[in-house]
C-alpha cells in the first residue's frame, strides 16, 4: 500500500473536507513513538522543523490553524538537560506542570506534555504573547497493574524520556470578545443599549393666583411655570380647582 504524503514544501496540504485533530494519546503513540523508533508513520502529515529557529508567526503553515511539527531538542548547556528555546525575536517559556499522557486502555504512561508561552524580547524582561506551544515527549514506564493507583513520585521516577525527538503543537490563543463592553464604554452608536425614558415634567398649580383650565403650554423662552392665565371668571376658577390634575385638557367655553 502506497504511503500517503500530505506535506508539500514543509506545509500540510489536506484534501478539502479533511481535518487533522488527533488526541494527545494518538499524537504520542501513533506518531511520536513511531518517529522515535524509525517505524512507518500512518501518514506523512507532520513535517520536520526546528521550531526554535523560527518565530511562531514565521513557521510554515496556516497561522489560523493548529500546526504540528517534529522537532529535536537542543541542549542549552553542554552538560545540562535544559533545552534551548530561544528564537530570533524572543523565547519559549514553560508554564505550569507537565501533564502525563496515559493510554485509554491499560492506564500506562506513554508521554509527557509541556505547555510553553512565547515571549518577545530577552529574559527575564520579555513581553508575553498569545502564542502557545504544547511539546510532547515519548517516555517509557514500568509495567504496573491498571487498577493500582499510581503515585506521582513512583511514576516520575520510572519515566524515562526517549531520544531527542519531540512533537510540537503551536497555535495562537484567541482572546475573549470584549467588543460589546468596549462599545458601551466608548459610546458606540451601533451598540444596542437600554432605551432612555423621558423624565416626567411637573407643573406647579398651587401658585398665588389660580389659573383656568383654558390654558396653553408656555413657550420655552418664557420663565413661567408652564401655564398662562386666560380668563378671570370666578366660576371658571372654581371648576379649575377640581380638575387641576389634568393640565392638558381644555374645557369647552360656556355658550353665551
Amino acid at each position: 500500500m502506497e504511503k500517503l504524503n500530505f506535506v508539500k514544501n514543509g506545509v500540510l496540504r489536506l484534501p478539502p473536507g479533511f481535518r487533522f485533530h488527533p488526541t494527545d494519546e494518538e499524537l504520542v503513540v501513533q506518531y511520536l513513538k513511531r518517529k522515535v523508533f524509525s517505524c512507518p508513520l500512518p501518514a506523512s502529515i507532520i513535517p520536520e522543523v526546528d521550531v526554535c529557529k523560527f518565530d511562531p508567526w514565521d513557521l510554515p503553515g496556516d497561522l489560523e490553524q493548529e500546526r504540528y511539527y517534529f522537532s529535536t531538542r537542543e541542549a542549552k548547556y553542554p552538560n545540562g538537560n535544559r533545552s534551548n528555546r530561544a528564537t530570533g525575536s524572543g523565547y519559549w517559556k514553560a508554564t505550569g506542570l507537565d501533564k502525563q499522557i496515559v493510554t485509554s486502555r491499560g492506564n500506562q504512561v506513554v508521554g509527557m506534555k509541556k505547555t510553553l508561552v512565547f515571549y518577545r524580547g530577552k529574559p527575564p524582561h520579555g513581553s508575553r504573547t498569545d502564542w502557545i506551544m504544547h511539546e510532547y515527549r515519548f517516555v517509557t514506564a514500568e509495567n504496573s497493574p491498571s487498577n493500582a493507583p499510581q503515585k506521582k513520585t513512583s511514576t516520575e521516577s520510572s519515566v524515562v524520556p526517549m531520544e531527542n525527538w519531540v512533537l510540537c503543537r503551536i497555535f495562537l490563543k484567541k482572546r475573549s470578545n470584549k467588543s460589546e463592553d468596549d462599545n458601551v464604554q466608548t459610546g458606540n452608536e451601533n451598540t444596542v443599549g437600554k432605551p432612555r425614558t423621558a423624565k416626567p415634567v411637573f407643573y406647579d398649580f398651587m401658585t398665588k393666583g389660580r389659573t383656568d383650565l383654558n390654558v396653553a403650554p408656555a413657550s420655552s423662552s418664557s420663565g413661567s411655570s408652564g401655564v398662562t392665565e386666560v380668563s378671570s371668571n370666578e366660576s371658571d376658577h372654581e371648576e379649575s380647582s377640581s380638575c387641576n390634575s389634568f393640565p392638558y385638557f381644555r374645557r369647552k367655553p360656556n355658550s353665551l
